[in-house]
């Protein structure tokens, strides 16, 4: 049994997709209809760069998960991998839209549009360098937690993701990171601050919040019976109305990523295929479950390895 997962922001680099978009021409017609729909040459950004443009987060979101969709269409429509066959659709963060359209909930124009404004809205929702992120590694979920509960007093951060064991994102201002960092050294507790202009999934991207509420309220998802894991609760959605709540909180909740793995391995699945730029994702999973079979689908020779 097998369940499809898709990156989320930081997988992206300049080329990514190119094999596909050479090869098929289903796919150079996606990237025109993303330039089109959006009004940008989003396709150069992803195939030529610069790196500057793709990794703005207003670029990047939209990039992933059209790389992400378009190999998908490839494994399905080239390969007549059914794919649909799978027990659940799962994304971490923005990965979560690209399983919401493959799924068949979303349109592709219509999520490429609402990607573009959520990357525009986290990314504005702090003044850029009073917010950022920080990987914490080797620790466990609960001693974060007491951690953060117990110094309040001295910094304030949240848990952005819960990755997998070992590796738990916190999200907080700068200045508060910064004494976090200090914290956390003098602790021999090893963390790593990421080259991220935003603090995601935390109270600091409220501004986003009320910008994404206001479009996805307005959204109509379309009727499928693909089951979701939302990354909010990490468990199974596939009502419409819960659906918008969801993705409405999941821009200032944790990613329950670790959490997510498990639900689906504890339901049946032992097998994972990772449709997207980088390989990311695979890395978590083999973290959290060393026995699971993994697909990394980064190429065309990588879905030749595909067994369902």
């Amino acid at each position: 049994m097998f369940s499809v997962i898709f990156p989320g922001q930081g997988s992206q680099l300049v080329g990514m997709g190119k094999e596909f978009f050479e090869n098929y021409d289903l796919v150079k017609k996606l990237f025109k209809e993303a330039d089109e729909v959006l009004n940008l040459p989003l396709s150069k950004i992803i195939l030529e760069g610069p790196k500057e443009d793709l990794d703005l987060t207003i670029n990047t979101q939209p990039a992933i998960f059209l790389v992400s969709y378009s190999i998908f269409e490839v494994i399905k429509k080239e390969f007549k991998i059914d794919l649909n066959k799978a027990k659940y659709f799962a994304g971490h963060s923005l990965g979560e839209y690209s399983a919401l359209s493959t799924a068949g909930y979303l349109s592709f124009p219509e999520t490429l549009k609402l990607l573009r404004i959520r990357g525009d809205a986290m990314q504005n929702a702090v003044p850029k360098g009073e917010g950022g992120m920080l990987a914490v590694l080797g620790s466990t979920v609960e001693k974060i937690e007491k951690i953060l509960s117990e110094n309040q007093e001295d910094f304030i951060a949240e848990i952005a993701n819960d990755n997998s064991e070992g590796q738990i994102v916190l999200s907080g201002k700068t200045t508060d990171l910064s004494k976090l960092i200090e914290f956390l050294k003098s602790s021999n507790i090893k963390n790593i601050k990421l080259p991220v202009s935003a603090p995601f999934h935390c109270k600091l991207m409220n501004k986003a919040t009320k910008v994404m509420k206001e479009k996805i309220q307005n959204l109509e998802f379309q009727e499928s019976k693909k089951i979701l894991i939302s990354n909010v609760t990490a468990d199974e959605i596939t009502q419409n109305d819960k659906l918008k709540e969801l993705l409405i909180d999941q821009i200032e909740n944790r990613v329950r990523w670790r959490e997510s793995i498990i639900k689906m391995i504890d339901n049946g699945v032992n097998h994972f295929i990772e449709i997207g730029p980088g390989k990311v994702l695979s890395g978590l999973v083999k973290r959290i479950d060393k026995t699971v079979k993994i697909n990394t689908i980064n190429s065309v020779s990588d879905i030749q390895e595909i067994k369902i």
